[in-house]
């Protein structure tokens, strides 16, 4: 199998932000708050390029360091993830001790005991951080900010639990074609990012098909109807 020569978070974006950069790209709704985030193509790069440039700066990670990410399905997850694969990264989807780095929600932190470094996402809509963090876990909204929103990757490792970026492309886009995405679709999901299969399936394989996201956590169902019509939904999945 031929193998990546650039990192998966170029090889997913790059057309996109060549074909429509303004458009939204991931739309998140949390109906258990009604918060709805959207962020276009561009603006998920920037928030992409400054976590991998935390990941290598402020953490000092290089290609083929290993990310333990256990956060929900969420619109900062998926700036974490793109990061994460732009500075070269091996994401696992599960407490690993041979993790560098773990990127939790607060109330996960004990699954991160045993890994050298530690940061903590609020989730907040606003960017608020997270309130009384114990002494060395670093507040991943407080901390990503200061960094750029340009990234020149330094090389490709592993991307996701063992799998290569080339092997993880090549399953996002057959998922994609099972799937029956294109670039014209609109993908309404609530679907978890619980594991590689989950990942690829609600997530990598959305954006390898150059088509966008919209996602949903704790779902009303009185709500999907209208949801459909007003954000355009092409294609529904576990919502």
């Amino acid at each position: 199998m031929r193998e990546l020569t650039e990192t998966l978070t170029e090889s997913v974006l790059d057309p996109i932000l060549a074909r429509d950069p303004a458009g939204p790209r991931i739309t998140y709704y949390d109906d258990a708050t009604g918060a709805r985030i959207e962020l276009s193509a561009l603006t998920l790069a920037n928030w992409a390029a400054k976590t991998a440039n935390m990941i290598r700066d402020e953490f000092g990670l290089s290609p083929g360091s290993r990310v333990a990410v256990l956060l929900p399905a969420h619109w900062q997850t998926a700036a974490v993830l793109l990061g994460c694969w732009w500075a070269g990264a091996e994401v696992v989807l599960r407490p690993d001790t041979d993790a560098e780095l773990a990127l939790v929600t607060a109330d996960r932190l004990d699954e991160a005991d045993g890994i050298a470094e530690v940061a903590a996402l609020s989730l907040d809509p606003m960017g608020m951080p997270v309130k009384d963090l114990p002494v060395g876990v670093t507040d991943y909204a407080t901390s990503v900010r200061v960094h750029g929103d340009q990234f020149r990757p330094g090389g490709v490792g592993a991307a996701l639990d063992g799998m290569s970026a080339g092997e993880l492309l090549t399953e996002a886009r057959k998922s994609a074609a099972r799937q029956g995405l294109t670039a014209e679709d609109r993908v309404l999901s609530s679907t978890p990012w619980e594991t590689p299969t989950e990942l690829i399936d609600g997530f990598v394989a959305v954006l390898a098909a150059g088509a966008s996201l919209v996602q949903v956590a704790h779902p009303d169902a009185a709500a999907q109807e209208r949801r459909v019509a007003t954000e355009r939904v092409t294609i529904t999945r576990g919502a």
